[in-house]
């Protein structure tokens, strides 16, 4: 089955307000960034997004965030988005934060249709006991809608908090290689969270680097199989080359050393 698309354009076009979004990535590392700037083309709003944090300002998800598009985030923090944290301080935005390997764990549980699971991840904090400002009273004033404590229980003698798999309307992933089945194939940073948030959409959404033909692709090397991607979109080379870097940092190298005979 040939999954490709024309363009993100009409790969996102039925995507309605009101979706809910597993969005790949981390940091900007492998974020669907041309898939995000066509959806934010597009105008859907009241959007759900679950993502490992919800890009930068004026980049990745950050720019559907300044436009007021997002109404509720699942994620494992914050980041360097001054917006992001303004939007929740002030009562704008309701924000889930859930720990990292939780929330990987999370969409991986969703795809597999495991509904829920225990970790020992967050037992005696506000994630076990709930009270996590979930929502602040806008303007300031207190929090208006707090996480509700979990089950806890206890196997081998040790607690465990049970957590709920996700699933969403749609999944935006963005991989480094992909055939026209699907099976992709991801580059470093860009697997941590890429194939989960795929597993954990109904309709999965792939933006690819390099698109080959159907049996380039060696079985062994694929990460994510075709079965979890429904579209598929090719990359121009300005796209493909188009990459943020969220903080750069230049090492200084050491001084020469002068050798004396």
């Amino acid at each position: 089955m040939d999954k490709v698309s024309p363009s993100a354009a009409e790969a996102v076009a039925d995507i309605p307000d009101g979706a809910s979004l597993a969005v790949g990535g981390f940091g900007l590392s492998g974020i669907p960034t041309t898939l995000i700037e066509s959806l934010f083309a597009r105008g859907a709003s009241g959007l759900s997004v679950v993502s490992n944090n919800c890009g930068v300002d004026g980049a990745g998800l950050g720019v559907l965030l300044a436009a007021g598009r997002i109404v509720r985030v699942t994620a494992s923090y914050v980041g360097e988005n001054k917006e992001f944290a303004r939007q929740y301080l002030g009562g704008e935005l309701e924000v889930e934060l859930t720990p990292q390997g939780t929330l990987a764990e999370r969409l991986r549980a969703g795809g597999c249709g495991i509904p829920a699971f225990f970790t020992p991840a967050g037992v005696g904090t506000q994630v076990a006991d709930g009270g996590l400002p979930w929502r602040y009273v806008a303007g300031g004033g207190g929090v208006a809608l707090a996480s509700p404590a979990k089950e806890v229980r206890t196997f081998d003698g040790r607690p465990y908090v049970l957590e709920r798999g996700i699933t969403c309307d749609y999944a935006l992933i963005r991989a480094a290689r992909g055939d026209r089945h699907g099976n992709l194939v991801f580059r470093k940073a860009a697997r941590n969270f890429n194939p989960l948030a795929a597993m954990a959409g109904r309709i999965t959404i792939a933006e690819v680097e390099e698109l080959v033909e159907p049996g380039v692709l060696d079985p062994d090397e694929i990460h994510l199989p075709g079965v979890f991607v429904q579209r598929v979109v090719e990359l121009t080379p300005a796209q493909a080359t188009d990459k943020n870097i969220e903080r750069r940092t230049i090492s200084v190298p050491p001084a020469r050393r002068t050798v004396h005979a």
